[in-house]
């Protein structure tokens, strides 16, 4: 009893911490700089009270710590199994940008290269969720899926209970297969090194579990709450308006095909795991967190609701310490020796953005070897 209350007391705590930094962030808002598309604006570390050389010296920290991942993606199924989509045949080199209160004061390595950015795509879909409760596609998160989706995905009785929130939350243990992958990852031909043993199911919203499996099947069900494929929403919703390039694209798998309305469209995946995936480059990613830090909002339009945005970043009673396909750090861990409310989207690579909303600040960082709290703490270190 006396550890549910203090769970209950920490999710209160976090809770009205993430209130106050979003009610920050909205007023803050109103009077941000918004890059227009094509440029954004840059301002020397002097400029805004850093100190030049300790965020050089940050920088350099960066680019001292390149990923060992295979520069031509020859590790991709040895690591996660056979593939079901196309992969690029050489990626860049680490590479990242440091935006702090809104402007560009620091860039390192080939930013505008476009790499797949593995599961920061979950962050996206989350993106995606937020537009579509916003428009009453998903007029309750806590609703079951089935209610709105009907393609026999959420028949069974394992299924069938399965909320939106679960599916955000990595907490539905959803039974299945989606393009040919199970949900309990069993077997190193279609799993490689991230294969597991088999274990009972539990009942959804009652157990964390990270699995690309399941977040395919979340994936096809806001195709299916949208009535078109997710890439469109993203673009039309969130990238054009938040000024983003026209580089990036959301690669289906070669058989994650549906259709919809009598056309033949493609779903596509939370991860690069078996290939496919968000390719994007740097400075979209950037673009892309800056919408987060600002509250959901971009130059005067709330293309969030602010309302999700706190939801989003709460964490689950299940999962370590993760939100609504963010990862957060109310208990320290996550990004170690950065604010509590620091959050960020992780993908393997490493491929991450990093949010400290007590600092204004958002990290890019691609292709990098340990956690990326290790360079963000450094910028921070360079704030005066």
């Amino acid at each position: 009893m006396k550890t549910h209350s203090r769970r209950g007391a920490l999710r209160w705590c976090v809770a009205l911490a993430l209130h106050c930094c979003l009610a920050g962030a909205a007023n803050a808002a109103t009077s941000a700089y918004f890059p227009p598309a094509g440029s954004w604006a840059r301002k020397t570390p002097a400029e805004l009270g850093m100190d030049p050389a300790a965020l050089s010296a940050a920088v350099s920290y960066a680019q001292a710590h390149e990923t060992a991942r295979a520069p031509d993606f020859s590790d991709q199924q040895r690591t996660f199994g056979s593939l079901l989509g196309s992969m690029p045949t050489k990626r860049a080199h680490t590479n990242g940008l440091v935006i702090y209160k809104g402007y560009v004061v620091a860039e390192f390595g080939d930013t505008a290269f476009v790499d797949p950015t593995y599961s920061v795509a979950k962050s996206m879909l989350s993106s995606v969720a937020g537009v579509a409760v916003r428009d009453g596609r998903i007029p309750d998160l806590e609703q079951p899926v089935a209610r709105l989706v009907a393609d026999g995905g959420y028949d069974s009785a394992q299924n069938a209970g399965i909320s939106w929130r679960h599916h955000l939350q990595q907490e539905s243990e959803w039974e299945g297969e989606m393009w040919g992958k199970r949900h309990d990852f069993i077997g190193a031909a279609a799993f490689g090194a991230g294969e597991r043993k088999a274990r009972e199911l539990q009942r959804p919203g009652t157990y964390y579990e990270y699995n690309d499996v399941r977040i395919n099947r979340f994936a096809l069900s806001l195709l299916r709450s949208f009535g078109k494929p997710v890439p469109e929403v993203f673009e039309d919703e969130v990238m054009n308006v938040i000024g983003a390039s026209n580089s990036w694209k959301w690669v289906p798998y070669h058989n994650s095909y549906v259709e919809l309305a009598g056309k033949r469209v493609a779903s596509i995946s939370g991860g690069t795991r078996w290939g496919g995936g968000m390719w994007i480059n740097s400075w979209d990613l950037a673009r892309f967190g800056y919408l987060w830090l600002r509250g959901g909002a971009w130059n005067g339009r709330q293309v969030l609701p602010a309302g999700y945005l706190k939801a989003a970043l709460t964490p689950s009673e299940h999962g370590p310490d993760y939100g609504y396909l963010w990862w957060l750090n109310s208990r320290g861990k996550n990004y170690p020796d950065l604010p509590a409310n620091a959050y960020g989207a992780q993908g393997a690579g490493s491929n991450t953005v990093t949010i400290s909303p007590d600092h204004e600040l958002v990290v890019v960082w691609r292709w990098h070897a340990g956690n990326p709290a290790e360079f963000v703490k450094r910028v921070i270190g360079a704030i005066r």
